[in-house]
Formats: structure tokens, sequence, C-alpha cells
């Protein structure tokens, strides 16, 4: 059971995804939560925890990760991943949490309103 909610922050619209059972798992599962959230809330720019998202995804030798913010990417959706991800050893990984905490599109952030924050000031 999937229970997106849509918030509000500085002016910011922006959704809440909360889930029981993983919700992305390849790229076509990250396409088809996209459709779901731009249809029910009309908001670019998605909350989800990282339990959500299978733990190949945090395997960057999958190349699941790449490919599934891409796609975050190119359909202009701005994406907030909450978790705890200290428990990942791959330096690797950490750059790229990183890197991409650098940027304005894909966050990695320990709590909701951390990525209440990031997603509003984007």
């Amino acid at each position: 059971m999937v229970e997106i909610t849509r918030i509000k922050e500085d002016g910011v619209e922006m959704a809440v995804v909360n889930g029981s059972e993983t919700l992305i798992s390849d790229t076509q599962s990250a396409l088809d939560l996209m459709a779901t959230v731009r249809y029910e809330t009309g908001c670019h720019r998605v909350i989800l925890n990282k339990e959500a998202i299978c733990e190949e995804f945090f395997d960057l030798k999958t190349r699941i990760a790449g490919e599934i913010l891409q796609k975050f990417i190119n359909y202009q959706m701005k994406l907030a991943i909450v978790g705890d991800f200290s428990g990942y050893s791959s330096r690797s990984l950490r750059d790229f949490i990183y890197e991409s905490n650098q940027g304005k599109d894909i966050f990695f952030v320990s709590s909701e309103q951390q990525a209440i924050e990031k997603l509003s000031r984007v």
C-alpha cells in the first residue's frame, strides 16, 4: 500500500511517499512512481524513504542508481531520499551521496525535515 501526502513549505509543494513495500526496483518502477505522484499530487518534488528503494540501488556496480536517478532528472523531478546511509562502507557510494547533495536535483538526507528544507530551496 502506497500513501502519498502533499505538503507545502515556503510556497513549494512536494509529495511525501510512504509505503510498506519496495516501490522502486528498476527504471520502470521509478517511472511508474513518478507518474503516480504527478497524477495524484501535481508535485515535481518527491520525498521517499530509503526502505522504498531496492537494496541493489545502493551497490553502484549494478548501475541501477544512475539509471533511476537519471530518469528523475530527465523528467524534471527532484528527489530526496530519507534514511540512514552510515551502514554502507562503499567509498564510491559515500562520494556519490556527497556529490548528489551538492547539486539541485537529488538529495540523500537523514530526516524528513531535512528533505523538506532541501526541496523547498531548489
